[in-house]
């Protein structure tokens, strides 16, 4: 597995959803790669974190705004600001 492959897979691996032999592959690449190490560990922090916030935290704009970026950056597109 390259670094790649790996982000493309935390949420998987985060949420134990990958598949045994994935999984095993996720892991030694963790063993090896001290900067998906730190990037998983950064991952599991902010689901933490946001685990802490409620509906109501959040501006209604700030929340469509947000949600636009996620969409933009899934399809490659970039909302207005």
């Amino acid at each position: 597995m390259d670094c790649d492959e790996l982000v493309e897979l935390v949420t998987e691996y985060l949420d134990g959803a990958l598949d045994p032999a994935t999984h095993r592959r996720f892991t030694e690449h963790l063993a090896l790669c001290a900067g998906c190490a730190e990037y998983v560990e950064q991952m599991r922090e902010t689901v933490r974190l946001a685990g802490t916030l409620g509906e109501d935290d959040l501006r209604p704009d700030l929340r469509d705004k947000l949600l636009a970026a996620f969409r933009g950056w899934r399809t490659g597109t970039t909302p207005s600001p």
